[in-house]
């Protein structure tokens, strides 16, 4: 672990302090917990970007098979 320091207002560290009575658990790792969420956020809403980008990529392309008749071939009912 890398040891770093922040600065919070008074009214985070009181909040920080009440959860971090309630629960048991170290104030750091309350932030570190924190931080983990916000970095799993923002890597899904970098994802959906990613998509959302890439979505119609394809959809001027008129040399690709038409992909809704081999789904239906595949199906067996």
């Amino acid at each position: 672990m890398i040891r770093t320091q922040i600065y919070l207002t008074e009214r985070e560290r009181a909040g920080l302090d009440k959860v971090s009575q309630a629960t048991g658990k170290k104030q750091s790792e309350l932030i570190r917990e924190a931080v983990d969420r916000f970095l799993d956020h923002a890597e899904g809403a970098q994802r959906d970007a990613i998509l959302q980008e890439a979505a119609g990529l394809w959809r001027e392309r008129r040399d690709l098979p038409d992909f809704s008749a081999v789904r239906r071939s595949w199906n067996r009912g």
